[in-house]
């Protein structure tokens, strides 16, 4: 009977051992290419951050040496401050938009699929295409945007210079940037109105409430957790941003656009100062893991207190 133990034991583990082996081996190839691509890069650039080092002499330890210099720069601190005015109103207009097209693709109108998928196409399309449009229609003599803009009585002295202005400059990449943004967060709102129970507003209209009031009281409530994703996915995406600046403005005119990833980019391939260049990259990381953090506590004791 001892014997019989050990063996059904032994099998018992030896199974265990293979499932834990398959389910190791679906996950594996996923995981090699996060640890080769993400998580290597980041340990790296947290050494890196540490050090000095061009590319091409050998690395000298200077401790937090590249943190102090880099808060000590204009530049730096200009371009930090560019990057959470890009965020916040990049986020607060996308989520604003996107609620709104979804409330009203909601409805049942005529050919409403064909309205989705168009406003859902933007951000499909080429970054590149897409830069490459808005900045031709932005320009200051003979852009489509200014021109519409006489046609509606705005003197010529006050129109604005949108890309080629350093005031107007970031406005211009905030609206490409929502209007790009709008059509895939419509598509999250979307999906989630249409799983809040018709029952809901039907007793809400028994009650006398007012399509305001529905609004307030079951619609947007009921859409808490599509908004917390919402916002955490364009705030993330914010702080990253670097094509549509690159493309449209490079960070100018001047540096009136530049964000801590045109920041990045300017000190590793301009500059080549790649200890310099992680310790920025390691402030974005750490600024983006805290938003996301906190994101993630704030929406845990909101459910709970739900």
């Amino acid at each position: 009977m001892a014997n019989a133990t050990k063996q059904e034991t032994k099998k018992g583990i030896s199974l265990n051992l293979r499932n834990t082996l398959v389910g190791l081996s679906f996950i594996l190839p996923n995981f090699i290419g996060f640890a080769v691509f993400t998580l290597v890069p980041v340990i790296f650039s947290f050494i890196l951050s540490l050090m000095k080092w061009d590319g091409f002499t050998p690395m000298e330890f200077v401790a937090f040496d590249n943190f102090v210099k880099i808060f000590g720069e204009k530049k730096f601190i200009e371009s930090l401050g560019h990057t959470v005015y890009f965020a916040f109103f990049t986020v607060l207009l996308s989520m604003a938009a996107a609620l709104a097209l979804a409330l009203l693709l909601n409805q049942k109108l005529k050919f409403v699929n064909f309205f989705r998928s168009a406003i859902f196409f933007p951000y499909v399309a080429s970054i590149v295409a897409v830069s490459c449009v808005w900045k031709a229609m932005f320009m200051e003599d003979g852009g489509v945007i200014n021109s519409a803009l006489q046609m509606l009585g705005v003197a010529e002295d006050m129109l604005p210079g949108w890309t080629a202005s350093v005031a107007w400059a970031m406005p211009a990449v905030i609206i490409v940037s929502v209007w790009r943004n709008m059509g895939y967060f419509m598509i999250i709102y979307l999906a989630a109105l249409q799983d809040i129970p018709n029952s809901l507003y039907e007793a809400a209209e028994m009650d006398g409430a007012s399509k305001w009031q529905q609004f307030v009281r079951i619609t947007f409530p009921m859409l808490t957790p599509s908004h917390f994703f919402v916002f955490m996915m364009l705030t993330i995406n914010s702080f990253k941003t670097f094509d549509l600046i690159f493309l449209m403005t490079e960070g100018g005119p001047g540096t009136a656009t530049q964000l801590l990833s045109m920041y990045v980019y300017n000190k590793a391939f301009i500059s080549w100062d790649y200890g310099v260049t992680s310790a920025a990259s390691m402030v974005l990381f750490l600024i983006v893991a805290t938003i996301t953090v906190l994101q993630f506590r704030v929406e845990k004791k909101f459910n709970d207190f739900m």
